[in-house]
């Protein structure tokens, strides 16, 4: 049974960092894509961040415009584990995060196969 388990979200003030953390089991992702995507309250899920699998040739991340040059999404293979680095943190940022896995290796696509259950990030003003 495939598992994306999301972990390291809390309560941290604007300008702050927090590292959120992606397990995944049950299957290889390494040549897969991986993303992160958020749903603020009384809003409709959004896009973060995504990273290709290995096997992609082209742009290996890409992210929303709302958090470039402010958070940073990587992936350790041996450990299973896909990785959102944020900083520079804002109170629009609140919002829980998931993790997805794509069949598909492309960073850019709008596939998503798999999911967590998600974690919640709340940046306070």
């Amino acid at each position: 049974q495939v598992q994306l388990v999301e972990s390291g979200g809390g309560l941290v003030q604007a300008g702050g960092s927090l590292r959120l953390s992606c397990a995944t089991s049950g299957r290889t992702f390494s040549g897969n894509a991986m993303g992160w995507f958020r749903q603020a309250p009384g809003k409709e899920r959004e896009f973060v961040a995504a990273i290709a699998g290995v096997v992609w040739s082209g742009p290996m991340t890409s992210y929303a415009d709302s958090v470039k040059g402010r958070f940073t999404i990587s992936r350790d293979n041996a450990k299973n584990t896909v990785y959102l680095q944020m900083n520079s943190l804002k109170s629009e940022d609140t919002a829980i995060y998931y993790c997805a896995a794509s069949l598909g290796a492309v960073p850019t696509t709008r596939s998503w196969d798999y999911w967590g259950q998600g974690t919640q990030v709340t940046v306070s003003s």
